[in-house]
């Protein structure tokens, strides 16, 4: 008997990711980036920012009031695949857990690199070995609540809690979200994200006050992709600007200005210019 409510949990939690994994209709992206300055920019230990199209990334979006809802760890050739399309990002996917990807999944995606400012190499390699050693965590499926709070997209509750539905449900399934893992592995190094800090008056000898600042270590489960967006502590990579950027060599469109000479002219980006 128990068996068999194990199995209709199963099957119910199937059908509410497939549900949730469909892309929205008509959603279209702020930006497209080109895959090979992205391919170049990246280093080991990077974060990968997503904005996705499903109806789960537009509930994230809503609830951390963010571009991103989906993030990814950059880990080079540790796979060592080689070839054309090498697995060398880990993410933590909806009812599949923690899987590693090519980059060629996110070509047509608008994307943002994050990357921690100064990361020793040995932190680095911290990083992405606790990424490989989590491949292969699943995500319960079976936890129908935790399922449930991405079908309801813009739920009326104030703005101040909205994070905290990320980290409903049990355990497992919260530890599985993407940027919850990834948070999990800087935590290791106790690399700060956007970490709580309290001020702590001190008194001295000269009867002076000195104030220090204390940083703590937030929970996990509390973190959102776009926590790596706004840290204070993780630099902007900016792929086109990274492989030599001179505005004077873009190309411009100049048709309609005869009648139009207030239009803005449109810009022909590298990969639209004829060879």
């Amino acid at each position: 008997m128990s068996e068999n409510r194990v199995s209709l949990k199963e099957r119910i939690g199937r059908a509410l990711v497939s549900k949730l994994e469909r892309p929205s209709p008509g959603f279209r992206p702020y930006a497209y980036g080109d895959p090979e300055a992205l391919r170049r920019a990246l280093r080991p230990a990077d974060v990968l920012l997503v904005e996705g199209a499903t109806r789960v990334s537009i509930a994230i979006k809503y609830l951390t009031q963010s571009t991103w809802s989906h993030s990814a760890l950059y880990v080079g050739d540790a796979f060592g695949d080689g070839g054309d399309d090498p697995r060398c990002l880990i993410e933590a996917n909806l009812g599949q857990g923690v899987v590693a990807s090519p980059l060629s999944k996110y070509d047509h995606a608008h994307v943002r690199i994050c990357r921690a400012k100064d990361l020793t190499p040995e932190d680095q390699a911290r990083v992405v070995a606790y990424m490989l050693e989590s491949i292969g965590k699943r995500y319960d499926i079976k936890n129908v609540t935790d399922l449930l709070r991405y079908f309801m997209p813009t739920p009326p509750v104030p703005v101040r809690f909205r994070r905290r539905m990320l980290a409903l449900g049990a355990g497992d399934p919260t530890r599985a979200i993407c940027s919850s893992l990834i948070a999990e592995a800087f935590g290791r190094i106790r690399y700060p994200i956007l970490p709580r800090i309290t001020r702590e008056l001190r008194h001295d000898g000269a009867a002076q006050f000195q104030r220090r600042e204390i940083l703590h270590i937030r929970h996990h489960s509390l973190y959102a992709p776009r926590d790596f967006d706004i840290s204070p502590y993780f630099e902007i990579v900016k792929p086109t600007l990274e492989g030599g950027f001179d505005y004077r060599m873009l190309r411009w469109s100049d048709a309609g200005a005869a009648t139009a000479p207030t239009r803005s002219r449109e810009l022909i980006p590298p990969s639209a210019k004829p060879m």
